[in-house]
């Protein structure tokens, strides 16, 4: 079974175990690495640990919530091996996964509704990256 790593900080608890439903419902393994509760926590520590999940391969994917996605988001993409793209809709989201082989997806519990969130993640989930002219770019991220 594929696994995906969730996490949240505490702005975002409740949306990220809806988002984790998501992902179990559409067969994936979910390894969820907190926040557990709604006390302050520091979100580049816990993006960098789901991070390093999707880097070592112990998940294929990841998908990090906070109020806005963008410190998230920020903080994943300090490691290397991820392209975490941060997303508000489902066409960016598609987009980076077609367009820029995404392994992990940033979005923000104080931006988007819950409705809008469950489409934009499935739309992720669904989109598989297009390779051919995509792969040559990917490879000149990579190698930044």
């Amino acid at each position: 079974m594929k696994t995906i790593v969730v996490c949240g900080d505490h702005h975002s608890r409740s949306l990220k175990d809806i988002l984790a439903q998501v992902c179990r419902d559409k067969g994936w393994k979910v390894k969820d690495i907190g926040a557990f509760t709604d006390e302050p926590c520091d979100y580049p520590l816990i993006a960098a640990e789901a991070a390093g999940t999707v880097a070592s391969g112990e998940a294929i994917l990841g998908i990090l919530i906070c109020g806005t996605g963008i410190g998230m988001s920020i903080a994943a993409n300090k490691i290397k091996g991820i392209r975490c793209a941060h997303c508000s809709e489902p066409y960016s989201a598609i987009m980076s996964r077609e367009h820029n082989d995404t392994n992990m997806l940033a979005i923000g519990a104080r931006v988007v509704g819950v409705d809008l969130a469950k489409m934009t993640v499935s739309a992720w989930l669904d989109a598989k990256f297009e390779g051919g002219r995509h792969a040559r770019r990917v490879e000149q991220i990579n190698a930044l």
